[in-house]
């Protein structure tokens, strides 16, 4: 075992709109993306049928660095931390009248779930409701700011992405309630996860290697690579896929990091896709450094990410939520937009989120 320590310990390291598309730029995004997305793909795997990442193996940090990591987040279980992310209210009124009319929206829950709306679809990235990020729910990084749409007021949802099986990202309880809750809901995981949502009564589920796709409704939904690892239990490491997404409509197309460090495989990405109108990108959990650099993107390196894959826009996710790392929770956010203006990138097109905001995209 990577690394040895009880399962809310476990939990804690196992986290860690534009102007319409004109047909000329649907000819060079949407139609060589369905001939040459193939191409970003298969992932790579040891002889010992583990997933690998293109580069080598990814570096952790020692015992020095792990031990103390813990302990710091042991006793965040017992303390309140300030600068987690603003919220405002939303009942969800707009967004279950907006299924029908499809103006292209994107709206933040937390962490990494997003609501996306475009191309007459509703989906969800990353989708978890829970109080904590764990295999238990008494213990583990607790979520300091609620979800920002409550589930019972989400409109109906087309398809759900899950990145990875880290439990800050694949949260069984919220898929359970989703599924529970539409049963026309599809639910697109990387190989290897499928059976886990199998056990747990989600049926309708598509497992997908990189550069591997399916068609729903209208757009098509792209599994695509990451830079990052996998663990659940004690000795399942990598043995499941990790992965990004791309969505690409009629008009709009969109593309969820998952959670990433950095890799060369943004440009390629971008290249094959020629860019996306919307790219949400984590910007949060990388200190201590040692431990999570090579795993997770620092506010400078998402701003490289969404230059790197020609995003039109950006928004940054994945920080603030949960109590996962040691960075303060307010920092990622000024770190993106202090990033992103020497670049070119302006306000309006690198944006930071309130929980439970809509905005147009």
């Amino acid at each position: 075992m990577r690394y040895p320590c009880a399962a809310a310990l476990l939990a804690t390291l196992v986290l860690a709109w534009s102007p319409a598309a004109t047909a000329q730029r649907e000819a060079a995004s949407l139609g060589p993306a369905r001939r040459d997305a193939a191409s970003l793909g298969p992932a790579p795997r040891g002889d010992d049928g583990r997933f690998t990442n293109p580069g080598g193996p990814l570096a952790h940090g020692g015992i020095r660095v792990q031990l103390p990591f813990f302990l710091r987040r042991v006793a965040g279980a017992f303390r309140s931390r300030p600068g987690a992310p603003e919220a405002v209210p939303n009942d969800g009124a707009f967004l279950r009248e907006n299924a029908r009319h499809s103006t292209p929206t994107v709206t933040w829950i937390g962490h990494a779930t997003l609501l996306v709306q475009m191309d007459h679809v509703s989906f969800l990235t990353d989708p978890t409701w829970s109080d904590t990020a764990s295999p238990v729910s008494f213990a583990g990084p607790r979520r300091y700011v609620p979800p920002g749409v409550a589930l019972e007021d989400l409109p109906p949802i087309d398809f759900v992405v899950v990145s990875h099986n880290h439990y800050d990202h694949l949260d069984v309880a919220t898929l359970r309630a989703l599924a529970q809750r539409d049963p026309h809901t599809r639910f697109l995981v990387p190989l290897g996860n499928g059976d886990l949502l199998r056990r747990n009564g989600i049926d309708d589920v598509g497992e997908l290697d990189w550069g591997e796709s399916e068609e729903i409704a209208g757009v098509r939904v792209h599994c695509l690579p990451a830079r990052h690892w996998s663990k659940r239990g004690l000795r399942d490491d990598n043995r499941a896929l990790w992965s990004s997404w791309a969505v690409v409509g009629p008009t709009r197309s969109f593309y969820h990091a998952g959670d990433t460090g950095w890799f060369d495989g943004f440009a390629r990405i971008g290249e094959v896709f020629g860019g996306f109108d919307l790219a949400a990108v984590p910007i949060g959990a990388y200190e201590p450094v040692a431990m999570m650099h090579d795993a997770h993107l620092n506010p400078e390196e998402a701003v490289r990410a969404v230059l790197a894959l020609g995003a039109r826009r950006s928004v940054g996710m994945h920080f603030g939520t949960f109590d996962l790392t040691d960075e303060p929770l307010d920092e990622p956010p000024r770190r993106f937009r202090a990033a992103a203006a020497p670049e070119g990138l302006a306000p309006d097109s690198a944006w930071v989120l309130r929980i439970g905001e809509t905005r147009p995209f």
